[in-house]
Protein backbone atom coordinates (compact mmCIF):
# COMPACT_ATOMS: atom_id res chain seq x y z
CA UNK A 1 0.00 0.00 0.00
CA UNK A 2 1.35 3.43 -0.93
CA UNK A 3 2.07 5.74 1.98
CA UNK A 4 -0.19 8.75 2.35
CA UNK A 5 0.92 12.03 3.87
CA UNK A 6 -1.61 14.58 5.13
CA UNK A 7 -0.92 18.29 4.64
CA UNK A 8 -1.99 20.68 7.40
CA UNK A 9 -0.95 24.30 6.92
CA UNK A 10 -0.90 26.97 9.58
CA UNK A 11 -2.34 30.39 8.77
CA UNK A 12 1.13 31.91 8.35
CA UNK A 13 2.17 29.14 5.97
CA UNK A 14 -0.98 29.56 3.87
CA UNK A 15 -0.38 33.30 3.66
CA UNK A 16 3.24 32.75 2.64
CA UNK A 17 2.28 30.28 -0.09
CA UNK A 18 -0.45 32.56 -1.41
CA UNK A 19 2.00 35.45 -1.59
CA UNK A 20 4.57 33.26 -3.32
CA UNK A 21 2.06 32.33 -6.04
CA UNK A 22 0.96 35.95 -6.51
CA UNK A 23 4.50 37.34 -6.66
CA UNK A 24 5.06 36.34 -10.29
CA UNK A 25 8.81 36.01 -9.72
CA UNK A 26 9.14 32.37 -8.65
CA UNK A 27 10.02 29.34 -10.73
CA UNK A 28 7.14 27.37 -12.23
CA UNK A 29 7.97 24.21 -10.28
CA UNK A 30 8.05 26.08 -6.98
CA UNK A 31 4.69 27.72 -7.74
CA UNK A 32 3.19 24.33 -8.69
CA UNK A 33 4.40 22.83 -5.43
CA UNK A 34 2.84 25.73 -3.52
CA UNK A 35 -0.48 25.18 -5.32
CA UNK A 36 -0.31 21.45 -4.52
CA UNK A 37 0.20 22.16 -0.81
CA UNK A 38 -2.66 24.68 -0.67
CA UNK A 39 -5.10 22.35 -2.40
CA UNK A 40 -3.96 19.35 -0.34
CA UNK A 41 -4.52 21.37 2.84
CA UNK A 42 -8.07 22.11 1.63
CA UNK A 43 -8.77 18.39 1.44
CA UNK A 44 -8.38 17.82 -2.29
CA UNK A 45 -7.49 14.30 -3.34
CA UNK A 46 -4.43 13.57 -5.47
CA UNK A 47 -6.66 12.87 -8.49
CA UNK A 48 -8.48 16.20 -8.09
CA UNK A 49 -5.18 18.06 -7.80
CA UNK A 50 -3.86 16.23 -10.86
CA UNK A 51 -6.84 17.28 -12.95
CA UNK A 52 -6.73 20.87 -11.71
CA UNK A 53 -2.98 21.55 -12.05
CA UNK A 54 -2.08 19.05 -14.79
CA UNK A 55 0.70 17.46 -12.74
CA UNK A 56 1.38 13.79 -12.15
CA UNK A 57 0.18 11.93 -9.08
CA UNK A 58 3.75 10.83 -8.15
CA UNK A 59 4.76 14.50 -8.06
CA UNK A 60 1.86 15.27 -5.73
CA UNK A 61 2.81 12.35 -3.49
CA UNK A 62 6.44 13.47 -3.34
CA UNK A 63 5.44 17.02 -2.37
CA UNK A 64 3.18 15.68 0.38
CA UNK A 65 5.93 13.42 1.72
CA UNK A 66 8.60 16.12 1.72
CA UNK A 67 6.27 18.52 3.51
CA UNK A 68 5.51 16.02 6.27
CA UNK A 69 9.03 14.65 6.71
CA UNK A 70 11.27 17.61 5.89
CA UNK A 71 9.17 20.74 6.23
CA UNK A 72 7.71 23.45 4.03
CA UNK A 73 10.89 24.72 2.38
CA UNK A 74 12.02 21.26 1.26
CA UNK A 75 8.58 20.63 -0.19
CA UNK A 76 8.89 23.78 -2.28
CA UNK A 77 12.54 23.36 -3.31
CA UNK A 78 13.60 19.70 -2.96
CA UNK A 79 17.07 18.26 -3.34
CA UNK A 80 17.47 16.62 -6.73
CA UNK A 81 18.85 13.11 -7.03
CA UNK A 82 20.92 12.25 -10.04
CA UNK A 83 20.38 9.10 -12.05
CA UNK A 84 23.52 7.11 -12.81
CA UNK A 85 24.24 6.46 -16.47
CA UNK A 86 26.61 4.05 -18.10
CA UNK A 87 29.77 5.72 -19.37
CA UNK A 88 29.71 6.25 -23.13
CA UNK A 89 33.30 7.52 -23.39
CA UNK A 90 36.61 5.88 -22.61
CA UNK A 91 39.06 7.26 -20.08
CA UNK A 92 41.05 9.37 -22.55
CA UNK A 93 37.94 10.98 -24.00
CA UNK A 94 36.59 11.79 -20.52
CA UNK A 95 39.93 13.34 -19.59
CA UNK A 96 39.78 15.55 -22.71
CA UNK A 97 36.20 16.54 -21.84
CA UNK A 98 37.12 17.50 -18.27
CA UNK A 99 40.11 19.52 -19.46
CA UNK A 100 37.95 21.28 -22.03
CA UNK A 101 35.25 22.11 -19.48
CA UNK A 102 37.92 23.63 -17.19
CA UNK A 103 39.33 25.85 -19.93
CA UNK A 104 38.11 29.24 -21.13
CA UNK A 105 35.16 29.05 -23.55
CA UNK A 106 35.63 30.29 -27.13
CA UNK A 107 35.43 33.99 -27.86
CA UNK A 108 31.84 35.17 -27.90
CA UNK A 109 30.75 32.74 -25.16
CA UNK A 110 30.67 33.47 -21.44
CA UNK A 111 30.49 29.82 -20.41
CA UNK A 112 30.51 26.31 -21.79
CA UNK A 113 27.16 24.81 -22.71
CA UNK A 114 26.55 21.09 -23.26
CA UNK A 115 26.08 21.53 -27.00
CA UNK A 116 29.15 23.74 -27.25
CA UNK A 117 31.24 21.10 -25.47
CA UNK A 118 29.90 18.38 -27.78
CA UNK A 119 30.71 20.34 -30.94
CA UNK A 120 34.16 21.27 -29.65
CA UNK A 121 34.98 17.66 -28.76
CA UNK A 122 34.12 16.69 -32.36
CA UNK A 123 36.02 19.63 -33.87
CA UNK A 124 39.17 18.75 -31.91
CA UNK A 125 38.77 15.12 -33.05
CA UNK A 126 38.68 13.76 -29.52
CA UNK A 127 35.60 11.77 -30.51
CA UNK A 128 33.92 11.08 -33.82
CA UNK A 129 30.33 11.67 -32.72
CA UNK A 130 28.70 12.64 -29.44
CA UNK A 131 25.45 14.27 -28.29
CA UNK A 132 24.95 16.91 -25.63
CA UNK A 133 23.00 14.33 -23.59
CA UNK A 134 26.05 12.08 -23.43
CA UNK A 135 28.18 15.08 -22.40
CA UNK A 136 25.74 15.84 -19.58
CA UNK A 137 25.64 12.23 -18.34
CA UNK A 138 29.42 11.87 -18.37
CA UNK A 139 29.93 15.15 -16.53
CA UNK A 140 27.34 14.28 -13.90
CA UNK A 141 29.05 10.94 -13.28
CA UNK A 142 32.43 12.59 -12.75
CA UNK A 143 33.11 12.77 -9.01
CA UNK A 144 35.60 15.65 -9.02
CA UNK A 145 33.80 18.18 -11.26
CA UNK A 146 36.72 20.64 -11.18
CA UNK A 147 34.85 23.06 -13.45
CA UNK A 148 32.30 23.82 -10.72
CA UNK A 149 32.62 26.44 -8.03
CA UNK A 150 31.22 25.58 -4.60
CA UNK A 151 29.89 27.99 -2.03
CA UNK A 152 31.11 26.89 1.38
CA UNK A 153 31.05 28.33 4.88
CA UNK A 154 34.77 28.52 5.58
CA UNK A 155 36.72 31.23 7.41
CA UNK A 156 38.86 33.50 5.22
CA UNK A 157 42.62 33.24 5.34
CA UNK A 158 44.47 35.20 8.01
CA UNK A 159 41.33 35.74 10.05
CA UNK A 160 42.30 37.08 13.46
CA UNK A 161 38.67 37.07 14.66
CA UNK A 162 38.28 33.35 13.91
CA UNK A 163 41.64 32.53 15.48
CA UNK A 164 40.84 34.44 18.66
CA UNK A 165 37.55 32.62 19.29
CA UNK A 166 39.01 29.25 18.26
CA UNK A 167 42.01 29.45 20.60
CA UNK A 168 39.79 30.80 23.38
CA UNK A 169 37.51 27.74 23.15
CA UNK A 170 40.44 25.31 22.79
CA UNK A 171 42.07 26.82 25.88
CA UNK A 172 38.86 26.26 27.83
CA UNK A 173 38.80 22.61 26.74
CA UNK A 174 42.29 22.10 28.20
CA UNK A 175 41.34 23.19 31.71
CA UNK A 176 41.25 20.44 34.35
CA UNK A 177 37.97 19.41 35.93
CA UNK A 178 36.91 21.76 38.71
CA UNK A 179 33.55 21.44 40.46
CA UNK A 180 33.55 25.17 41.16
CA UNK A 181 33.78 25.99 37.44
CA UNK A 182 31.98 23.26 35.43
CA UNK A 183 32.45 23.33 31.64
CA UNK A 184 29.11 23.33 29.78
CA UNK A 185 28.70 23.20 25.99
CA UNK A 186 25.35 24.56 24.78
CA UNK A 187 23.57 24.24 21.42
CA UNK A 188 20.11 23.82 19.85
CA UNK A 189 18.50 22.12 16.86
CA UNK A 190 14.99 22.00 15.31
CA UNK A 191 12.96 18.77 14.96
CA UNK A 192 10.11 17.95 12.56
CA UNK A 193 7.12 16.30 14.25
CA UNK A 194 5.33 13.65 12.15
CA UNK A 195 2.48 11.39 13.29
CA UNK A 196 0.76 8.28 11.98
CA UNK A 197 -2.92 9.05 11.48
CA UNK A 198 -4.17 5.55 12.31
CA UNK A 199 -3.50 3.41 15.35
CA UNK A 200 -1.23 0.42 14.87
CA UNK A 201 -2.57 -3.07 15.47
CA UNK A 202 -0.07 -4.86 17.74
CA UNK A 203 1.33 -8.27 16.90
CA UNK A 204 -0.36 -11.33 18.33
CA UNK A 205 0.00 -15.06 18.05
CA UNK A 206 0.06 -16.05 14.39
CA UNK A 207 -0.15 -12.45 13.10
CA UNK A 208 2.44 -9.73 12.64
CA UNK A 209 2.11 -6.10 13.72
CA UNK A 210 0.09 -4.08 11.21
CA UNK A 211 0.23 -0.35 10.50
CA UNK A 212 -1.07 2.03 7.87
CA UNK A 213 0.93 4.25 5.51
CA UNK A 214 -0.59 7.63 6.26
CA UNK A 215 1.32 10.41 7.99
CA UNK A 216 0.59 13.96 9.15
CA UNK A 217 2.98 16.82 9.85
CA UNK A 218 2.51 18.02 13.43
CA UNK A 219 4.66 21.13 13.33
CA UNK A 220 8.14 21.56 14.76
CA UNK A 221 9.90 21.54 18.10
CA UNK A 222 13.28 22.69 19.34
CA UNK A 223 15.92 20.92 21.40
CA UNK A 224 18.36 22.70 23.70
CA UNK A 225 21.42 20.66 24.65
CA UNK A 226 23.50 21.10 27.82
CA UNK A 227 26.62 18.95 27.70
CA UNK A 228 29.31 18.76 30.38
CA UNK A 229 32.07 16.60 28.82
CA UNK A 230 34.25 16.45 31.94
CA UNK A 231 31.30 15.29 34.06
CA UNK A 232 29.92 12.78 31.49
CA UNK A 233 26.57 14.56 31.79
CA UNK A 234 24.08 15.98 29.35
CA UNK A 235 20.54 17.36 29.52
CA UNK A 236 18.16 18.01 26.61
CA UNK A 237 15.27 20.43 26.99
CA UNK A 238 12.33 20.36 24.56
CA UNK A 239 10.67 23.69 23.68
CA UNK A 240 8.27 24.95 21.04
CA UNK A 241 10.79 27.42 19.60
CA UNK A 242 14.19 28.97 20.18
CA UNK A 243 13.80 32.65 21.01
CA UNK A 244 15.87 34.89 23.26
CA UNK A 245 13.35 34.23 26.02
CA UNK A 246 13.82 30.46 25.63
CA UNK A 247 17.60 30.90 25.79
CA UNK A 248 17.30 33.02 28.93
CA UNK A 249 15.08 30.40 30.58
CA UNK A 250 17.63 27.70 29.75
CA UNK A 251 20.48 29.71 31.27
CA UNK A 252 18.43 30.35 34.40
CA UNK A 253 17.76 26.61 34.66
CA UNK A 254 21.44 25.83 34.13
CA UNK A 255 22.64 28.15 36.89
CA UNK A 256 20.02 27.60 39.57
CA UNK A 257 18.82 24.02 38.97
CA UNK A 258 21.62 21.98 37.43
CA UNK A 259 24.66 23.69 39.00
CA UNK A 260 23.41 25.65 42.03
CA UNK A 261 26.68 25.13 43.96
CA UNK A 262 29.04 26.22 41.20
CA UNK A 263 30.83 29.55 41.56
CA UNK A 264 30.70 30.13 37.82
CA UNK A 265 29.55 28.01 34.86
CA UNK A 266 31.98 28.08 31.94
CA UNK A 267 29.58 28.17 28.97
CA UNK A 268 30.66 27.44 25.37
CA UNK A 269 28.13 28.29 22.63
CA UNK A 270 27.98 29.64 19.09
CA UNK A 271 27.35 33.26 18.07
CA UNK A 272 23.66 32.88 17.30
CA UNK A 273 21.74 36.14 17.65
CA UNK A 274 19.58 34.66 20.43
CA UNK A 275 22.66 33.86 22.54
CA UNK A 276 22.79 37.40 23.84
CA UNK A 277 23.34 38.20 27.53
CA UNK A 278 21.02 41.18 27.09
CA UNK A 279 18.16 38.67 26.75
CA UNK A 280 18.47 38.00 30.48
CA UNK A 281 17.43 41.58 31.16
CA UNK A 282 14.44 41.14 28.84
CA UNK A 283 13.34 37.99 30.66
CA UNK A 284 14.08 38.80 34.33
CA UNK A 285 14.31 41.63 36.77
CA UNK A 286 17.67 43.47 36.65
CA UNK A 287 18.86 42.02 39.97
CA UNK A 288 18.22 38.43 38.87
CA UNK A 289 19.68 39.01 35.40
CA UNK A 290 22.84 40.41 36.98
CA UNK A 291 23.08 37.52 39.43
CA UNK A 292 22.86 35.02 36.53
CA UNK A 293 25.55 36.82 34.55
CA UNK A 294 27.81 36.92 37.61
CA UNK A 295 27.70 33.12 37.64
CA UNK A 296 28.56 32.74 33.96
CA UNK A 297 31.81 32.74 32.03
CA UNK A 298 30.84 33.00 28.36
CA UNK A 299 32.97 31.70 25.48
CA UNK A 300 31.77 31.81 21.87
CA UNK A 301 32.85 29.59 19.00
CA UNK A 302 33.92 31.52 15.87
CA UNK A 303 31.52 32.16 13.01
CA UNK A 304 31.63 29.21 10.59
CA UNK A 305 33.37 27.29 13.38
CA UNK A 306 30.49 25.73 15.31
CA UNK A 307 32.27 22.35 14.91
CA UNK A 308 34.31 23.49 17.92
CA UNK A 309 31.23 23.06 20.11
CA UNK A 310 31.18 19.56 21.60
CA UNK A 311 27.39 19.80 21.99
CA UNK A 312 27.15 19.36 18.21
CA UNK A 313 28.75 15.93 18.57
CA UNK A 314 26.13 14.96 21.12
CA UNK A 315 23.38 16.18 18.80
CA UNK A 316 24.81 14.01 16.03
CA UNK A 317 24.60 10.95 18.31
CA UNK A 318 21.10 11.91 19.45
CA UNK A 319 19.94 12.27 15.84
CA UNK A 320 21.23 8.82 14.85
CA UNK A 321 20.09 6.93 17.94
CA UNK A 322 16.81 8.62 18.87
CA UNK A 323 15.44 10.97 16.21
CA UNK A 324 15.70 8.84 13.08
CA UNK A 325 12.03 7.73 13.15
CA UNK A 326 8.71 9.60 13.16
CA UNK A 327 7.88 11.46 16.39
CA UNK A 328 4.28 12.74 16.61
CA UNK A 329 4.33 15.33 19.41
CA UNK A 330 6.49 17.30 21.83
CA UNK A 331 5.38 15.07 24.70
CA UNK A 332 6.57 11.94 22.92
CA UNK A 333 9.74 13.75 21.85
CA UNK A 334 10.43 14.76 25.45
CA UNK A 335 9.86 11.19 26.64
CA UNK A 336 12.15 9.66 24.01
CA UNK A 337 14.86 12.24 24.56
CA UNK A 338 14.70 11.75 28.34
CA UNK A 339 15.17 7.99 27.94
CA UNK A 340 18.17 8.58 25.63
CA UNK A 341 19.61 11.17 28.01
CA UNK A 342 19.25 8.87 31.03
CA UNK A 343 20.93 5.99 29.24
CA UNK A 344 23.87 8.13 28.08
CA UNK A 345 24.35 9.61 31.55
CA UNK A 346 24.13 6.19 33.22
CA UNK A 347 26.83 4.84 30.91
CA UNK A 348 29.04 7.90 31.64
CA UNK A 349 29.38 8.47 27.91
CA UNK A 350 31.41 11.51 26.88
CA UNK A 351 33.50 13.02 24.08
CA UNK A 352 37.25 12.44 23.87
CA UNK A 353 38.34 15.83 22.55
CA UNK A 354 41.98 15.84 21.35
CA UNK A 355 42.25 18.89 19.10
CA UNK A 356 44.43 21.48 20.84
CA UNK A 357 45.78 24.95 20.18
CA UNK A 358 49.11 23.44 19.15
CA UNK A 359 47.32 21.28 16.57
CA UNK A 360 45.39 24.30 15.29
CA UNK A 361 48.55 26.34 14.76
CA UNK A 362 49.88 23.57 12.51
CA UNK A 363 46.80 22.20 10.71
CA UNK A 364 44.99 25.54 10.38
CA UNK A 365 48.06 27.71 9.86
CA UNK A 366 46.48 29.50 6.90
CA UNK A 367 43.89 31.06 9.25
CA UNK A 368 46.53 32.87 11.28
CA UNK A 369 47.53 36.40 10.25
CA UNK A 370 51.04 36.82 8.91
CA UNK A 371 52.96 39.29 11.06
CA UNK A 372 55.29 41.66 9.19
CA UNK A 373 57.70 43.41 11.56
CA UNK A 374 60.51 45.85 10.94
CA UNK A 375 63.96 44.44 11.78
CA UNK A 376 64.47 47.08 14.49
CA UNK A 377 61.13 46.12 16.04
CA UNK A 378 62.08 42.44 16.00
CA UNK A 379 65.31 43.13 17.92
CA UNK A 380 63.35 44.93 20.65
CA UNK A 381 60.80 42.13 21.10
CA UNK A 382 61.37 39.85 24.14
CA UNK A 383 62.47 36.29 23.40
CA UNK A 384 60.47 33.52 25.05
CA UNK A 385 62.63 31.21 27.14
Amino acid sequence: MAKKYIVDLEAEEQEMLTGLIASGTQRVRKVNHARILLKAADGWTDQQIQESLDVSVPTIERVRQRFVEEGLQRALVPHRTRRKYQHLMDGHQEAHLVALACSQPPKGYRRWSLRLLASEMIRLEHIAEVSHVTIRNVMQANELKPWLREEWCIPPRQNAEFVYHMEDVLEVYQRPEDARFPLICFDETPVQLVSETRQRIPARKGRRERYDYEYRREGTANLFMFFAPLLNWRHVKVTAQRTKMDWAACIDELVYQHFPNAERCVLVEDQLNTHNPAALYQAFEPAKARSILDRLELHFTPKHGSWLNMAEIEFSILSRQCLSGYIPSRDVLASEVLAWETQRNTRNATVDWRFTTADARIKLKKLYPVIHCDENVKESLPINP
